[in-house]
């Protein structure tokens, strides 16, 4: 016989199976989460710095001049430089804006057009008046990225490296050599191009 006040066991253990199994699925989808962002291992150099980065238009119109780098997650040339970047980002910080556009993101379209980004990692200078100045194609150690660096800071001349070069637009051609220029040159394959 039952005492009419006790309570029933069988509900205290539903709710308790039900907990139970509550607290695992959490702990499952909190496992499965915590994997898909990555586990242990923090961010990539390359995504951490393009998060960070300012909005273009900002950074060349701040005052300061802009390394603007076009990148791609699975580039093995951008990953191995960004290190260095990195370096060079923090230890300018403050004088030198470094700005990240993934060319896999349907939103940098434009930009990937208006600087005729053919290859990966490309990177363009700008000096503090947000003037294009130079481009670089191809990996850049810490020394090459420091001293591109500290010429852009000093409002110096890029120095001469292999693959970096001077830009100049369109328009400082006269006449018939800007028509002939602009016929003569053949499109490229674009950055997400493998073939």
């Amino acid at each position: 016989m039952t005492k009419p006040n006790s309570p029933d066991p069988a509900p205290a253990l539903l709710g308790r199976r039900e907990r139970i199994l509550l607290a695992a699925i959490a702990a499952a989808l909190g496992l499965l989460l915590f994997q898909l962002r990555g586990g242990l291992h923090p961010q990539a150099p390359l995504e951490q710095m393009a998060r960070r980065s300012l909005e273009l238009p900002v950074a060349l119109a701040n005052g300061r001049p802009t390394v603007l780098e076009f990148y791609a997650d699975w580039c093995e040339v951008c990953r191995s430089m960004a290190p260095a970047l990195e370096a060079i980002e923090t230890k300018h910080r403050g004088a030198l804006d470094v700005v990240l556009l993934n060319v896999d993101n349907p939103r940098w379209t434009p930009e990937i057009e208006r600087y005729d980004v053919n290859g990966i990692p490309q990177l363009e200078f700008f000096d503090r008046r947000g003037q294009a100045v130079g481009r670089s194609l191809g990996s850049r150690s810490f020394t090459e990225l420091d001293s591109i660096a500290t010429a852009l800071i000093d409002d110096q001349p890029l120095p001469r490296l292999a693959g970096v070069g001077t830009v100049s637009r369109l328009d400082d051609v006269s006449g018939d050599r800007a028509k002939t220029a602009a016929a003569a040159k053949e499109p490229l394959a674009g950055p997400r191009s493998h073939g």
